[in-house]
C-alpha cells in the first residue's frame, strides 16, 4: 500500500462561480462583487491552468478533463468530493449535499482514465443515500491513511457517521470519528469538510487541533497519529481560514514527494511551520485566490488522487 500517488485527476472549470447551494454550510465562500461572473470564471481558469502547469513541471502526472457545457456545475473544479480511486482497482462514488454538485459525477471521466491505461475493476456506489438526505463527500469528508488503514472523519451535514462507518467496513479501514468546529459570528459551527482542517501525509499531519472542541476526541486523534509515527504540525483556526489545512502530498519525478498548497496557505504559515514541513518534503504553492474566495475550497479539493493500477 502507498499513501501518495504520482497521478491526479483535475477538472477544468467552465461555469465556476460562488455556488449558492453549498454556501449554506461552507462559511469560507464569498461573492466577489467587484468581478463580473465571466471574469470570475476566467480568473479561476487562469489559476487552474497555472496550477496544472506548475504541478506538471515537477513531474506530477496531471490528467485534465474539462467540465461540460451540459450542466450548471459551479463546483466541478473540486472532483475529490464525488469520486475516490483505490489501489485494488475500485472506484467509489459519493452522495453530495448540494443538488447541483450531483451533476458533476460523469461516466466519461472513468472512460478517460481507462484510455490512459488505468484499470477499473469495480465501482462502489453510495449515491443512493442522497434520497435519504445522507451525505459523505469523498476525500473531502474522509482522510485516508492508506498505509495504516485508518480513515479520519470530522462529522458535519456533509459527512454522515453511519455512512462513514459503512465505507470503513467496505474498504477495511479503522474509523477515527470526531467533530471539528470553527467560529462563525461568535458561534461554534461544524467545519464542512475534514480536509479543510487536516492534511495527512506519509510521515506527518498538518492539523488544527483547536477545532476539535471535545478533549477526548482530540486526544484520540493525537493518539492515532502518534501511533502511526506521524509528526503533528499544528495550525491555528486563522490559518485554516487561509486554507492551510487544505494540502495534499503528491509524488513527482524521481519519487520525490511534494506538499501542494495554495499561495494564501503558504503565506499564512510561520517560518517554523514551513521548516517542520520541509524536513519531510519540499512545498509547491500556487495562487488560487479566486477559487478559494468563491469556491470555499483550495488546492487539496482540486486534486482527486488516482491510485488505480495500470495495465
Amino acid at each position: 500500500m502507498k499513501q501518495i500517488t504520482n497521478s491526479i485527476l483535475m477538472i477544468r472549470p467552465i461555469h465556476f462561480r460562488m455556488n449558492e447551494q453549498t454556501a449554506v454550510n461552507n462559511y469560507y465562500q464569498k461573492v466577489l462583487d467587484d468581478l463580473l461572473p465571466n471574469t470570475v470564471n476566467k480568473k479561476a481558469q487562469e489559476e487552474f491552468d497555472a496550477c496544472v502547469e506548475k504541478l506538471s513541471s515537477y513531474g506530477i502526472e496531471v490528467i485534465v478533463v474539462s467540465d461540460t457545457e451540459q450542466y450548471d456545475t459551479p463546483d466541478s473544479i473540486f472532483p475529490n468530493n464525488w469520486i475516490s480511486f483505490h489501489q485494488d482497482g475500485t472506484v467509489a462514488l459519493y452522495p453530495m449535499f448540494a443538488e447541483n454538485r450531483r451533476k458533476e459525477r460523469r461516466e466519461d471521466v472513468l472512460d478517460t482514465l481507462e484510455e490512459k491505461g488505468f484499470v477499473i475493476e469495480n465501482v462502489v456506489d453510495y449515491t443512493t443515500a442522497e434520497e435519504e438526505h445522507i451525505f459523505l463527500e469523498g476525500t473531502g469528508s474522509l482522510l485516508l491513511d492508506r498505509v495504516n488503514k485508518k480513515a479520519y472523519c470530522a462529522l458535519s451535514p456533509r459527512a454522515d457517521e453511519d455512512l462513514f462507518i459503512e465505507f470503513c467496513e467496505d474498504f477495511e479501514y479503522t474509523p477515527v470519528v470526531f467533530s471539528a468546529n470553527q467560529t462563525v459570528n461568535n458561534e461554534r459551527k461544524a467545519i464542512y469538510h475534514t480536509n479543510v482542517m487536516m492534511c495527512l501525509a506519509e510521515t506527518f499531519s498538518v492539523i488544527c487541533l483547536d477545532s476539535i472542541d471535545d478533549k477526548k476526541e482530540r486526544k484520540n486523534v493525537i493518539k492515532h497519529l502518534k501511533e502511526d509515527k506521524k509528526e503533528i504540525i499544528e495550525i491555528s483556526e486563522e490559518q485554516v481560514n487561509n486554507f492551510a489545512g487544505n494540502m495534499l502530498q503528491v509524488l513527482g519525478a524521481n519519487d520525490q514527494s511534494y506538499l501542494v498548497m495554495s499561495q494564501a496557505a503558504y503565506d499564512s504559515l510561520t517560518p517554523r511551520q514551513i521548516k517542520s514541513i520541509e524536513k519531510h518534503c519540499p512545498i509547491i504553492s500556487s495562487s488560487l485566490d479566486v477559487v478559494e474566495a468563491c469556491g470555499g475550497g483550495s488546492a487539496r479539493c482540486m486534486m482527486a488522487e488516482v491510485f488505480l493500477p495500470k495495465k
